[in-house]
């Protein structure tokens, strides 16, 4: 009997594709079949071990065993979807001063969330009193380190400012930043909307560098300042990597720049030295101005309210009440729908010829006839710049008179009461003109109620005002419906 006959591998899978009927045959390429499967099998479970042990520390045994006894799973059922960052991957910087630490520690209050797992930082210049209670609804409290070895040339400000533009590195170096991935710097006279800067930072890769903020109201403000500068009293946010590339060279940064002004500008010129720009989101609030912020308000920007700065310069938001007062006021629509705080939106009143503009939780105007939307989400200057002055253009986007006469002055009506879906509007009663109208005038209606179902994913789309539909009208009442456009709904039709 001859010895078997060596074939060559090319040979073998021409005799394969021929289907051999020879039995030895077939049982070899079964054999060589299932062999061939095991190394793939193999392979495949390595291969998937290493990756999902590289981004992340789990045990590799369960991982390898899932696999293995359950072959059907599929890829994208193991893999772990990215957790949104939530208010505890926040850290806040808060930069306050002892003098008027018994005042502004009350607007702290307001909007710290400490059963929300809030992180952050209270950084004064010198120790302050704080009871038990107080302790439970504050940040911790920390005095800022020895600043005056930094030179300060600028003769028109305060070498504070070295103090507070150090905070965000101070803060990482205290070092309870596990699972931080932002990093927010804010003044002590400042009230947060914390939930809507949630859902601004979530929208970033806080793996990457980012400088988030927004520039000041005043066009004079950002000429003297920068247009590339975050204004650190309406607040901004540092990613995590950025932070620790501040804090590795902001020191000697800040050494090279003994002439500037103020905190905001120093942490600029650091960030122009990383090559950083601003990202500038308008939902945060600077408000350099003096005077009511009713226009501002009104006429919110197509973004998430975040923040309000200089609440003691400006006017209390709601009238008849103290500034603390206000704010706790606007905490009641704000717990119940803060993604549609301050959210304009514009319909008529065709009935009685009278245009309606709507800022839920806020107020609602009625204007005599119609003034189109491109008139109306225009803020009105029911306030004065930086500098005292009454001046249209001093301002960093576009304005409109409060009214053209004092007969086109709207009504206003303030919010008093919001519940889960129905808030209700009051009319604020002030002294008006006698005017020749031939329309009805909405003088004699005393209330209004808007119907809102809160909407916490309204962010998670584009940006798009909300409808608003006159539901019922009289010369008494109103009733109006908010919510998202239908398609093909216009505004005016």
């Amino acid at each position: 009997m001859k010895p078997p006959q060596t074939f060559p591998e090319k040979v073998i899978w021409v005799s394969a594709r021929t289907q051999s009927s020879s039995p030895q045959w077939r049982a070899s390429s079964k054999l060589l079949l299932f062999l061939l499967l095991i190394v793939l099998a193999t392979y495949a479970v390595y291969l998937l071990t290493l990756v999902f042990s590289s981004h992340s520390k789990c045990n590799k045994g369960p991982l390898v065993s899932f696999l293995l006894n359950n072959s059907s799973v599929k890829l994208q059922n193991v893999q772990q979807k990215p957790i949104e960052t939530g208010l505890e991957h926040i850290f806040f910087g808060i930069a306050a001063s002892s003098d008027l630490w018994e005042r502004r520690k009350e607007y702290i209050k307001l909007w710290w969330r400490p059963e929300n797992r809030m992180r952050g930082i209270v950084w004064l210049d010198r120790p302050v009193n704080v009871s038990g209670d107080e302790i439970r609804n504050l940040p911790e409290l920390k005095i800022s380190s020895d600043t005056s070895n930094f030179a300060y040339k600028n003769k028109q400000g305060h070498r504070s400012a070295i103090r507070i533009s150090r905070i965000v590195s101070e803060s990482l170096r205290f070092g309870k930043t596990d699972n931080v991935r932002w990093f927010v710097m804010v003044d002590d006279d400042t009230v947060m909307v914390p939930e809507n800067l949630m859902r601004i930072l979530k929208k970033y890769d806080h793996n990457q560098f980012y400088y988030i903020g927004s520039s000041s109201e005043s066009h004079l403000q950002n000429i003297n300042f920068s247009y590339n500068m975050a204004y650190g009293g309406g607040g901004f946010a540092i990613s995590f990597p950025l932070a620790v590339a501040i804090e590795k060279m902001q020191d000697r940064c800040i050494q090279r720049y003994p002439s500037l002004y103020g905190s905001d500008d120093r942490m600029q010129a650091c960030m122009a030295e990383l090559g950083v720009p601003l990202t500038k989101e308008l939902g945060f609030h600077q408000y350099d101005v003096y005077g009511n912020l009713f226009g501002l308000l009104a006429a919110h920007p197509v973004t998430p309210l975040i923040s309000l700065h200089h609440i003691e310069v400006v006017e209390p938001i709601f009238p008849n009440m103290t500034t603390l007062e206000a704010l706790k006021h606007l905490q009641i629509p704000m717990k119940v729908d803060s993604a549609g705080l301050m959210q304009q939106s514009i319909c008529y009143d065709r009935a009685h010829t009278w245009s309606v503009s709507v800022s839920w939780g806020f107020a609602v105007q009625i204007y005599h006839g119609v003034m189109l939307p491109r008139e109306l989400e225009m803020t009105s200057r029911s306030f004065l710049n930086w500098y005292r002055r009454a001046d249209y253009t001093a301002y960093a986007f576009n304005t409109r008179p409060v009214a053209r006469s004092p007969c086109q002055k709207p009504f206003v009506f303030y919010m008093s009461k919001t519940k889960e879906t129905v808030s209700e509007y009051i009319l604020h009663n002030v002294s008006r003109p006698i005017c020749k109208w031939k329309t009805p005038k909405p003088d004699q209606m005393q209330r209004i109620k808007v119907y809102k179902k809160p909407d916490p994913h309204l962010w998670d789309r584009s940006p798009r005002r909300n409808c608003c539909r006159i539901m019922r009208s009289s010369m008494t009442s109103m009733e109006i419906d908010v919510g998202l456009c239908g398609e093909d709904e216009l505004i005016p039709k």
